[in-house]
């Protein structure tokens, strides 16, 4: 019985690799955007409107750095 026989068989086979190519890492960075961390102003400036125009499409990372500027007792 050949490898991909028996992975088939026992269920281990796994049809959903993750693509690793450069057109799949930018289809998951649009899948999940977050705030730039660098960029030209006129990127910031995008970045901004594209905020207010559709908040339910964007990860709000504000929480995190919020936590991150509190001194630790």
């Amino acid at each position: 019985m050949r490898p991909d026989e028996f992975l088939k068989k026992y269920g281990f086979d796994e049809e959903d690799e993750k693509d690793h190519s450069l057109r799949g890492q930018a289809m998951e960075h649009a899948r999940h955007l977050k705030r730039p961390h660098a960029g030209t102003p006129h990127d910031w400036e995008d970045w901004e409107k594209y905020r207010q125009s559709h908040p339910d499409e964007v990860e709000d990372d504000d929480q995190d750095e919020e936590s991150n500027d509190e001194p630790s007792p």
